[in-house]
C-alpha cells in the first residue's frame, strides 16, 4: 500500500527537478536601464495681470511646434515625455515625430522618426497628465540635439509650460511633423510647451545630478541657442561619466513661496526626488526670496529673514537624505543694482543685501550641505563685492552672462558633487 504513495513522491520531486531545470536553463533577460537625459520643469500659467507676459500663443489650432533640446547623456532608443499639466482638457496630438536637430528649424536627413503612445500614431493626453511615447529605435550619442514636433489638430491651450527654453521653439501651420525644415513663415518663440522630458535607454543603471534654481540656473541672460547655462556645461564634463545632468531651474523661481513657478520645497518631490537615479543635488536657491518683497514681483509681502531662509535649506536638506542624495548647496551671488533702469528695479537695497550675506555666511560655514560652491565668491567684484564682476555679467547686473555661466560650472568639483 506504500509504492503508490513512494511512487507518486518520486514523481513529484522529478518535476519540481525538471521544473527548476527548466528555469535555470532560460536566459537571464537583459536589465532594460531608462535615463533622464533632458528635462524643463514645468511651470503654473499666470494671468495677463503679471508683470511679465507668458510669451506663448492664447492657443494653437491645426499647427505644428517643433522644439529642440540637447541631450546629457545618449542611449540606443529614446522616449519623449509629453506634458499637459496646468490644463483642465484633454491634449489632442494628431501625429508626432522626432529627429535629430540640424539647425534652425531644420533636422538631419534620415533620422526622422514617428512618435507612438501604444503603438498610436494619434493620442490624447489627460489633463494634468504627463504622457511618456513608445521607445524609438534612434541612438543617440551625448549632447545630442534632438528636435520633437508636434501636430495639434484641435484648438489647444499651452500646458506643460516653461517660461525660459533659451532655444527656439517654432510653429508652422498644419502638419509638418515630417519635414525636413518647417515653411519660411513659421512663428518663433522663446518659451516651452507639451515636450517636459527626454528618457535614454542605456546600458548602465541611471546616473543623475539635478540642479534646482532659479533664473541663474534656467540659464537668463545666456545666449539662446548656445548651450552656454552652467548646467549645460556642467553636463559636457559629466558626458564622459555618463552622468546625466538635469536643469530644474525655473526662471523667478524661489525656495519658500510660489514665484514663476511652485515652490522649490513643494516641487522638489517631483522635479528631483522623483527622477531616475539621482546621486546629487545642487541648490541655488535664495535671490527671488530675498529680492521679491516689496518690489514689483511682490509689492505686497514682508522683507524675508535669513533665518527663514536658512530653515527652508534645512527642510531641503533633510529631504535629501531620506532619499539618500547628495546635497551641494551654491551661495548666492550679488545683485547690485538688478534690472536698474528698468520696470523689473527694486530687487536691490542695502537691506536686502545684508540677508544675502548672512545666508551665505551659513552655507560656508554651517556644516549642513555636502559641499558648498562659492558662485558669490566667483562672480563678485573685489572692489564693489554687491555688484557681479563687469566679465561676468549679462548687462541686467542680475544674471550672469556666457563667461559667468561658464566659469560657474569650471567651479564645481566633481568629486565633492558625486562623493567620490
Amino acid at each position: 500500500m506504500n509504492k503508490p504513495c513512494n511512487l507518486t513522491a518520486r514523481m513529484r520531486r522529478t518535476a519540481l527537478a525538471l521544473a527548476m531545470a527548466t528555469t535555470t536553463a532560460l536566459p537571464a533577460a537583459a536589465a532594460e536601464h531608462w535615463s533622464l537625459s533632458w528635462m524643463a520643469a514645468t511651470q503654473p500659467l499666470w494671468g495677463g495681470d503679471f508683470i511679465l507676459p507668458l510669451g506663448l500663443p492664447w492657443q494653437y489650432q491645426q499647427q505644428t511646434i517643433r522644439q529642440v533640446a540637447r541631450l546629457s547623456v545618449g542611449g540606443t532608443q529614446l522616449r519623449v515625455v509629453l506634458s499637459n499639466e496646468g490644463s483642465a482638457v484633454p491634449l489632442y496630438i494628431g501625429a508626432a515625430r522626432v529627429a535629430r536637430h540640424a539647425q534652425g528649424s531644420a533636422t538631419v536627413p534620415g533620422t526622422d522618426r514617428p512618435l507612438l503612445f501604444g503603438g498610436q500614431a494619434a493620442t490624447v493626453v489627460p489633463p494634468g497628465a504627463r504622457w511618456v511615447s513608445d521607445p524609438v529605435d534612434l541612438p543617440l550619442p551625448a549632447l545630442a540635439e534632438v528636435a520633437v514636433s508636434l501636430y495639434l489638430p484641435r484648438p489647444s491651450q499651452p500646458a506643460g509650460f516653461h517660461f525660459d527654453a533659451r532655444q527656439t521653439a517654432y510653429v508652422a501651420d498644419g502638419d509638418h511633423t515630417a519635414a525636413l525644415q518647417l515653411p519660411a513663415s513659421v512663428t518663433e518663440w522663446s518659451t516651452r510647451a507639451y515636450v517636459s522630458g527626454l528618457l535614454l535607454q542605456t546600458a548602465a543603471p541611471p546616473a543623475a545630478v539635478v540642479t534646482l534654481g532659479d533664473s541663474l540656473t534656467d540659464g537668463n541672460g545666456a545666449t539662446p541657442g548656445a548651450h552656454a547655462r552652467w548646467p549645460d556645461v556642467l553636463a559636457e564634463r559629466l558626458a564622459g561619466q555618463g552622468v546625466a545632468v538635469i536643469n530644474a531651474g525655473i526662471s523667478g523661481g524661489r525656495l519658500l513661496r510660489d514665484g514663476m513657478g511652485r515652490a522649490g520645497l513643494t516641487r522638489a518631490a517631483q522635479d528631483v526626488f522623483a527622477q531616475p537615479g539621482v546621486r546629487a543635488l545642487i541648490v541655488l536657491l535664495g535671490t527671488n526670496d530675498i529680492g521679491w518683497p516689496g518690489g514689483p514681483f511682490a509689492p505686497g509681502e514682508p522683507a524675508l529673514r535669513a533665518e527663514d531662509l536658512v530653515q527652508g535649506y534645512r527642510q531641503l536638506i533633510a529631504m535629501a537624505r531620506a532619499h539618500n542624495v547628495r546635497v551641494v548647496a551654491g551661495t548666492i551671488p550679488p545683485f547690485g543694482d538688478a534690472l536698474a533702469g528698468t520696470p523689473l528695479a527694486g530687487h536691490y537695497s542695502p537691506e536686502k543685501d545684508a540677508v544675502r550675506q548672512a545666508v551665505n555666511r551659513w552655507i560656508r560655514e554651517g556644516g549642513a550641505f555636502d559641499a558648498v560652491v562659492d558662485f558669490d565668491a566667483l562672480l563678485r567684484d573685489p572692489a564693489r563685492p554687491t555688484h557681479l564682476r563687469a566679465a561676468m555679467d549679462s548687462g541686467d547686473h542680475l544674471h550672469p552672462g556666457d563667461a559667468g555661466y561658464r566659469a560657474m560650472a569650471q567651479a564645481i568639483d566633481l568629486e565633492a558633487l558625486l562623493g567620490k
